[in-house]
């Protein structure tokens, strides 16, 4: 597995999680996302899910139509997108991405948060999902290659 991509901006996780499902640096996954007209400082970033849709789309990675309820980490499909540290402002609900995925049946989930001392987490009892985008994996061009342009 290669290393999780860390969010460069505070505000950059759903940019940081795409990057992490297609095996982007931040750097890369930022260009892509403010060639869309998809900014970080946009805080409708981590309070809307078109925005991560719509930069896997681009890259030929489908989502699910609709936010599935979470309901055990068991049940989450292979590769997911969860929304964690859910809160309200201003009547507005706000997350943080994260991504799920199983590599050889062990499940781990990415985060990019900067703080965290281990980013690929396994303490799912201290992560709260309400719900999750089911992923489909990005066809890869060997087995040890990374998605490209």
């Amino acid at each position: 597995m290669h290393p999780p991509v860390i969010q460069e901006e505070t505000t950059g996780c759903g940019i940081a999680a795409v990057a992490n499902i297609l095996g982007k640096t931040y750097t890369q996954m930022r260009a892509i996302a403010n060639g869309m007209g998809i900014y970080a400082a946009d805080t409708a970033l981590w309070s809307d899910t078109q925005y991560v849709r719509r930069l896997l789309a681009d890259a030929g990675v489908a989502t699910s139509p609709t936010e599935a309820p979470f309901t055990h980490w068991q049940a989450l499909p292979d590769l997911a997108l969860l929304p964690i540290k859910h809160h309200q402002d201003g009547g507005k609900e706000f997350w943080h991405w994260v991504v799920f995925k199983r590599e050889a049946g062990q499940p781990v989930v990415l985060d990019s948060a900067s703080y965290l001392d281990e980013n690929c987490r396994t303490d799912f009892d201290q992560m709260h999902p309400r719900w999750y985008i089911a992923v489909t994996p990005p066809q890869r061009k060997g087995a040890d290659s990374q998605v490209t342009d």
